[in-house]
């Protein structure tokens, strides 16, 4: 049987298993594994637990030793170099002008590679500033470009809510969130409101989200026409987490019902009712009819020939004849 326990490098960070060996470990303890990149310092989450070997992945490596207070000298020496390469690497990009963003810089264990961690909208050619902090701190560089959300769970913040951010307190993965998750529980669609720290949706959108399509199955939609027992109307509000909704009748009358307190034949949806078909008054229409009779008459009059345009015509031919 092999003892498997989960760690984290970072709070609120992915879990990798590593062979706990003979070790006894608690959660909240310091070891010190071997990793790709290195020796490095991890916090443990779970207590060892056994398992057959044909269930053990391969290449699983295993725990070298508890943290001691050499170790946590160390660290604390990183620390202070990573605040120092932080400010000059700050200073180097402002003086080139290159359009990125430093985030973080983390030393290795050992103190053998420096990773600088940093944001853009895209490609940055940092070639020249790699050369600048190999020269200065005497290591191996790292640039590591990453995301808006990624940078958020790294420098951390206080959320709308007024409590950390989940994403560097508890959420180890992102998980897709859409404006759909809003919509389903009726928020305002404020850019203000529903985005967090990183400009991104809020992640918190998703929590409830399954919990609202449940609630909502069977309801209304606002502007349907329907009828709940003797009453019928227009729906205009709902009640999701009470699973209720508000009817409008015609005579502009708000009724409150209940979902769970009636049975499916008792709701059924109508349809919207038509408006009365406009009409002129009499009085009106009857002028209107006298004014075209007149003018059809004055345009019949006008369109005739006279009587006596004959008549003239044949003098004046007459006239022409004579000697």
């Amino acid at each position: 049987m092999s003892r498997i326990v989960k760690v984290q490098f970072h709070t609120a960070d992915k879990l990798y298993d590593f062979d706990a060996g003979s070790l006894e470990l608690a959660p909240g303890d310091r070891v010190i594994v071997e990793t790709e990149r290195g020796k490095s310092i991890a916090a443990v989450v779970s207590p060892p637990r056994e398992y057959p070997p044909e269930v053990v992945p391969e290449g699983l490596k295993q725990i070298l030793r508890l943290v001691t207070p050499d170790d946590l000298a160390a660290a604390a020496r990183n620390a202070t170099r990573e605040k120092e390469a932080a400010d000059f690497c700050i200073a180097k990009i402002q003086d080139r002008a290159m359009d990125m963003k430093l985030v973080k810089v983390e030393y290795l264990y050992d103190g053998s590679k420096a990773i600088f961690y940093f944001t853009a909208e895209g490609r940055v050619d940092f070639r020249e500033l790699v050369k600048d902090l190999a020269h200065q701190f005497h290591t191996r560089i790292e640039m590591r470009q990453i995301g808006v959300r990624d940078e958020a769970k790294l420098v951390g913040g206080i959320g709308i809510c007024g409590r950390e951010l989940c994403c560097c307190s508890f959420l180890r993965e992102f998980a897709p969130v859409s404006v759909k998750m809003a919509k389903e529980q009726n928020l305002a669609l404020n850019p203000t409101k529903i985005s967090g720290q990183c400009g991104r949706l809020l992640c918190c959108l998703g929590y409830e989200f399954d919990t609202y399509c449940n609630l909502r199955k069977g309801m209304p939609k606002c502007g349907k026409h329907f009828q709940c027992g003797n009453v019928s109307g227009e729906v205009t509000k709902l009640d999701i987490l009470n699973r209720s909704f508000t009817l409008r009748t015609v005579d502009n009358r708000e009724v409150h019902c209940r979902l769970d307190d009636m049975s499916g034949e008792q709701i059924t949806e109508t349809a919207a009712p038509q408006p009365p078909p406009r009409t002129q008054p009499a009085e009106q229409g009857g002028q209107n009819r006298g004014q075209r009779e007149e003018r059809g008459k004055g345009e019949k009059q006008g369109s005739g020939r006279p009587q006596n345009r004959g008549r003239r015509n044949r003098d004046q031919r007459e006239k022409k004849e004579k000697p």
